[in-house]
């Protein structure tokens, strides 16, 4: 679908759904909501797929790879030739989502959306990487919708395959500046208050960052009111991705699991999109970003893992994908209160 014909197709989450979700759990022979924030996530997953019968077993990660310009500005730690090398060995399990999804029983998509050269990716580049942000807009409006037409392409295409849940990931050098940029101009926060050192930036970097990510917004001037016009103007193709494929699991009543800060501020950007989207997505954990806070707070979201991760690729989204696995088991296997001749736990008021 384009994306007028996604944001048009994304509706509220099925009420009835979510009542029979939460009838079932609260009919299991166990203490009412003792599964906490797990169980209110299969209810919330009842409610966007339409059913309280859930199915969570086959999953996929996607993770959309692109190169930033903006690197030029000496922002990173690492050159960009990184990202053709770890985007490269997620198809030879080398790399840590790799692993992560092999153990999970979860499928991994890397895409080449926006690498600065050609790789044995699947192609679906809107150009060879963005262009210095410092000096003029990251890519056109143009690009920019269509970066996120191909993540919404890409979810469809996982969708049509028969997965029942997605995960957003993303690889490319200098993605945490150009998500800093988008989180300063969306949130309304100060440059400062949300750029961290991404991947171990020294504090000399971390300056030249803050004051590199600065000098693209004055340039280019971004409207907060307009997602897409601050993706196109200080954002990645990464980021564009990750938030059609948010948009397209609205639109297809499929949950997507957002990672760490960057899926984060694709998420933002989603939801500044369509608002309604807010409701099909699910975080998994907080990173050590210093916006993350800020962003799931915005969001709406609180997430199930606390682990100090920030490592990005979907490694965080991957780890809860067990976590569901197990709560959905519990869900489908448990036996209820009438099946073991007990009377059900009530509620204390």
């Amino acid at each position: 679908m384009t994306l007028e014909e996604t944001k048009e197709a994304i509706v509220p989450l099925d009420q009835d759904a979510m009542i029979r979700a939460k009838q079932h759990w609260d009919s299991i022979a166990k203490p009412l909501h003792s599964l906490g924030k797990l169980e209110d996530l299969l209810i919330q997953i009842a409610g966007i797929t339409g059913t309280e019968k859930i199915s969570l077993k086959k999953k996929a990660l996607l993770v959309f790879c692109a190169d930033n310009g903006v690197v030029a500005e000496g922002v990173t730690q690492s050159g960009q030739d990184v990202t053709k090398i770890v985007s490269e060995n997620f198809l030879k399990t080398k790399a840590t989502a790799s692993i992560l999804c092999r153990e999970a029983k979860a499928d991994i998509f890397p895409i080449d959306i926006g690498i600065a050269e050609d790789t044995i990716l699947p192609n679906y580049k809107v150009a060879y990487g963005t262009k210095n942000m410092t000096k003029g807009p990251a890519m056109t409006r143009e690009e920019a919708i269509r970066a996120l037409e191909t993540g919404i392409a890409a979810a469809e295409e996982r969708i049509k395959e028969g997965y029942t849940i997605l995960a957003t990931g993303e690889m490319g050098i200098g993605n945490t500046t150009t998500s800093s940029a988008i989180a300063s101009v969306l949130l309304g926060k100060s440059v400062s208050e949300v750029t961290g050192r991404g991947a171990g930036l020294s504090s000399e970097g971390l300056q030249r960052k803050i004051a590199a990510i600065e000098k693209a917004i004055s340039v280019n001037h971004p409207n907060p009111e307009d997602a897409i016009d601050v993706l196109s103007k200080v954002g990645g193709f990464d980021i564009a991705g990750m938030a059609g494929t948010f948009l397209a699991g609205a639109a297809h009543h499929v949950p997507v699991v957002m990672d760490g800060f960057i899926s984060c501020v694709a998420a933002l950007v989603a939801v500044r999109i369509v608002p309604e989207t807010e409701n099909y997505i699910i975080a998994s954990h907080v990173s050590k970003e210093p916006a993350v806070h800020m962003l799931l707070k915005a969001l709406r979201k609180e997430p199930v893992l606390n682990c100090d991760m920030c490592l990005g690729e979907g490694t965080g989204a991957v780890m809860l994908f067990p976590i569901l696995d197990m709560a959905n088991a519990v869900y489908e296997s448990m036996t209820t209160f009438e099946g073991n001749n007990m009377d059900a736990y009530v509620p204390l008021t």
